[in-house]
């Protein structure tokens, strides 16, 4: 019979997060697979596990996933661990996982420490909805892009920075989405963690006179939907009510919806929208 895929949350920082089940099955399986052995030997060595470790990092994981696939059919049970945190979030263990469940091979994962939601739930910020952007991608284009789509996010934004990157993002985040409210997160979990409830414009002066160190976490607070409906409005007022009305009607869209799409649109009445056409049609 084929094994099984465990994906195990490792600390990520305090050693006393290590849940007693992660440490049982990290004993229990044939192999793990671990993104880096040099950093997660320290973590073995400490638990006292003695489990043979093979690498799976970022520049072999196609290759290596199948590799492991074919070990798991063969009937052995791998545990996946990451440098910290959770496999799978913002790592190649995604690809593993993926030629897993396309193999029929079942994947489960021993849950613990996550750094996105540990910064998250202790930000201040809203938890209800969020979207997770990890790293901004380093080439300029696609960054471009990324940073585009989070123009008019409504929901809570978290980002992950390196120290040397860290002003640089700011003052791009800054410069689309304005003087927005975020919270810097840092060292969580470790002595010296810090929680920074601030905006970019000061956030920005802070790191003028402190250099930054450690790994940082952005979060950051989302458009409002009153925001996103006032700049619709904005938008649409370029248009006279007429061909506004003619945006609709060209779609298709029978006119008494129309009236009631350009109402919603202006904020304001069905009444007054045909009261608009009404004159504009008698001038």
């Amino acid at each position: 019979m084929a094994g099984q895929l465990y994906l195990c949350a490792t600390p990520i920082g305090n050693l006393e997060d290590m849940t007693f089940r992660a440490v049982r099955i990290l004993k229990e399986v044939d192999m793990i697979a671990a993104e880096d052995t040099r950093n997660s030997i320290k973590l073995l060595n400490h638990f006292e596990i003695k489990t043979k470790m093979t690498s799976y990092h970022e520049y072999n994981k196609v290759d290596k996933a199948r590799y492991l696939v074919d070990k798991i059919q063969q009937g052995l049970n791998v545990a996946l661990i990451t440098d910290a945190g959770t496999p799978g979030i913002s790592d190649p263990g995604e690809e593993l996982v993926k030629q897993c469940h396309e193999a029929g091979i079942t994947v489960t994962s021993i849950p613990g420490a996550c750094a996105a939601v540990n910064a998250l739930i202790i930000s201040g910020r809203s938890t209800r909805r969020f979207a997770f952007e990890a790293f901004l991608p380093p080439d300029k284009k696609e960054r471009r892009e990324i940073l585009k789509t989070l123009e008019d996010e409504t929901r809570t934004m978290i980002i992950y920075e390196a120290p040397h990157r860290l002003v640089r993002t700011l003052n791009e985040l800054y410069q689309l989405l304005g003087d927005r409210k975020l919270t810097i997160c840092k060292e969580l979990t470790k002595r010296h963690e810090t929680v920074f409830l601030t905006t970019f414009s000061e956030a920005l002066k802070y790191y003028e006179k402190e250099a930054p160190r450690g790994e940082y976490i952005l979060v950051i607070e989302g458009k409002s939907f009153q925001e996103l409906k006032e700049e619709s409005q904005e938008g649409f007022l370029q248009y006279s009510i007429e061909e506004h009305m003619e945006l609709y009607l060209s779609k298709g869209i029978e006119k008494k919806q129309a009236m009631k799409q350009v109402a919603k649109d202006r904020g304001i009445t069905k009444r007054e929208v045909y009261q608009a056409l009404l004159g504009e049609k008698n001038s």
